[in-house]
Parts: structure tokens; C-alpha cells; sequence
């Protein structure tokens, strides 16, 4: 085993410009990211509904192929039908994906917060201390959620930004990467 591990960061080693260019292509899409905003928007609404489409795919196998093992499998497979077929929607009209995603997005953290307030107040029950902390992140989760729901071009430009922001950071740490093991090869002079 240790054989093996050993092989694995050699050959990553000998190929750390894959690294740096792996960085340079997140840094490449991070920038286009902010530059592009509606662009980027755009393709963040194609991926949307992609993983509904893979999601509802997923669902559906995953259903016929446990349907002696599951009691209930049935629902899994009208729950994966119903978000296949929503992929196949929002593919064909990407303009229906942009729209819904902040909405999506807003009720889920909405459900998100109002579980949060919820376990805060348990935790208060349970004399836990640091409720209040876990209340006022509730409390803001719930008051983010509404502003999305409630101002969806707000949202939508919030996506991109944190998409970008990410993209940006991934790049960083992958180019950080491909220098160190640049720098470890050179130390093990393969």
C-alpha cells in the first residue's frame, strides 16, 4: 500500500503544471464570472437544470433497482419521474430555470431558518447557553430568504458573485498547488 501512495505523488509530482493549469482555467472562469454577470447567470441556470434532469435520472434507476428492497419505492420513482421530466423543461426553456432559481433557493433557505429558530428554542429549553446565537442566525437567515423571494434580480446577482468569489478561490489554491508540488519535485529530484 504505501507502494502505491507513493506512486500516486510521484506522478502527480512529475505533472504539477496540470495543477497551476487547473488554477488558471477556476481563475479564467472566476474573472468571466464577474465581467460576465448575465452570462454567467445563464450558465448557472443550464447546470440548474442539468441536476434536476441527473437528479430525476438518478431517482428513477435508483428506484427500479431497489424495488424488491423498498417497501415504498414507488414514490421515489413518481418523485424521480416528476423531477426528470422538470429537468427536461427547464433544459429546453433555460428562461424558466433563471427565473425560479432565487425563488428555489429563497424557500429553501426559508424552511432552512424557520428550522434554525426552531432549534434554537429547543436548545433554550434544554438550557443550552448559545441559543440566542443560533436564534439570530435564524432570524437573518429568515430575513435574507424574504429578500430573495422578495427582489429575485437581487438574488440572482448575489449567485454569481458568490459563484465567481468561489471560482476565484478554488483557482488560487489549485495555482498555490501546482507551485508546491513544482517545489517538492525539485527537493525529491525525480
Amino acid at each position: 500500500m504505501p507502494n502505491e501512495i507513493l506512486k500516486t505523488i510521484k506522478s502527480s509530482i512529475k505533472n504539477w503544471y496540470l495543477q497551476l493549469l487547473i488554477g488558471i482555467l477556476f481563475i479564467a472562469v472566476g474573472v468571466y464570472t464577474f465581467m460576465s454577470p448575465g452570462a454567467a447567470y445563464l450558465s448557472l441556470a443550464i447546470l440548474f437544470s442539468i441536476s434536476f434532469f441527473i437528479s430525476g435520472l438518478s431517482d428513477i434507476i435508483f428506484s427500479f433497482s431497489n424495488k424488491d428492497e423498498l417497501d415504498n419505492w414507488g414514490w421515489m420513482l413518481a418523485l424521480g419521474i416528476l423531477t426528470f421530466v422538470t429537468g427536461i423543461i427547464l433544459m429546453i426553456h433555460p428562461e424558466i430555470s433563471m427565473v425560479t432559481i432565487p425563488f428555489i433557493i429563497g424557500f429553501l433557505f426559508m424552511f432552512r431558518s424557520v428550522a434554525g429558530i426552531g432549534i434554537a428554542l429547543d436548545m433554550k429549553s434544554y438550557g443550552i447557553k448559545e441559543w440566542g446565537w443560533m436564534m439570530a442566525f435564524g432570524i437573518l437567515g429568515m430575513i435574507f430568504s424574504f429578500i430573495m423571494i422578495w427582489n429575485p434580480i437581487f438574488a440572482g446577482m448575489t449567485l454569481v458573485v458568490l459563484t465567481g468569489m468561489v471560482m476565484l478561490i478554488i483557482g488560487f489554491f489549485h495555482v498555490m498547488l501546482g507551485f508546491r508540488l513544482k517545489k517538492l519535485k525539485g527537493k525529491l529530484d525525480l
